[in-house]
């Protein structure tokens, strides 16, 4: 199959547009407000500003799976963990709070991508096709996609121990052509660790927000309940095993 082009057209909305608090990204709340005092991050050069947030999210947000995708920003945080969506929303909040103009690009991808994270009922219950976004900065005058910041470091490093030869890859969160060196540190450029295993292109938002009141979540009813009382605890039990196979070796 032809996968999309991924090309970031401009946006309608001015960027002043673009840096302000939504029901989701809600970066005025204590929670977000105390940590951006702690870290510090308004008094850092642009590049180095961006740079810290994304590693904040992508490394001590692990990788995890929360109750839901259309979590607000504050929740996340509290959470500790997240995936795409999740994680991106904190993303967003912080980048917004810190001045850095985003957006959200929103997609399909392909369950197989999450086989090995996912397994037995979890996956069965799992849609053929899983909402997935990225976010999208100005920077420097241009869009810069960020996708990278899924994986945190410890069970992506786990990964690659597992598979060391391993160049196409998709399975276990990640979907890349070289599983040895993935784009996912933050240079000043598009940043992907799932991009391979995209199948449908829903375009760019302005917010979270709007991306969900258009196309959902990827759980409803009886399957949303049943992941969020069961099936939920098994993921992350299972995502924290894979973790744990650097941490041994």
């Amino acid at each position: 199959m032809r996968l999309p082009t991924f090309q970031s057209v401009g946006t309608h909305a001015l960027p002043a547009e673009l840096t302000k608090p939504t029901d989701l990204l809600d970066f005025k709340s204590p929670q977000i407000q105390q940590l951006i005092l702690e870290r510090g991050w308004q008094a850092l050069p642009e590049f180095e500003r961006i740079g810290a947030i994304y590693d904040f999210v992508r490394n001590e947000i692990k990788f995890g799976y929360n109750e839901s995708d259309n979590l607000p920003a504050s929740s996340v945080l509290i959470d500790g963990i997240g995936q795409c969506n999740t994680k991106g929303t904190l993303l967003m909040a912080l980048l917004r709070a810190n001045g850095i103009p985003c957006r959200l690009h929103g997609f399909t991808i392909n369950k197989s991508l999450q086989k090995g994270a996912i397994t037995g009922w979890a996956y069965v219950l799992a849609p053929k096709s899983i909402i997935h976004s990225w976010v999208e900065i100005l920077f420097e005058g241009r869009w810069v996609n960020l996708e990278g910041f899924i994986l945190d470091e410890s069970y992506l490093i786990a990964l690659q121990q597992k598979y060391p030869t391993a160049q196409e890859f998709c399975g276990f969160g990640a979907a890349v052509a070289d599983l040895r060196d993935p784009p996912v540190r933050w240079k000043g450029t598009d940043t992907y660790i799932q991009k391979e295993g995209i199948n449908a292109d829903f375009g760019i938002f302005n917010s979270p927000d709007d991306f969900y009141r258009k196309h959902g979540t990827n759980l409803s009813g009886l399957k949303k309940w049943v992941f969020e009382t069961v099936v939920r605890a098994q993921m992350n039990r299972n995502v924290e095993r894979i973790r744990k196979l650097k941490l041994e070796c």
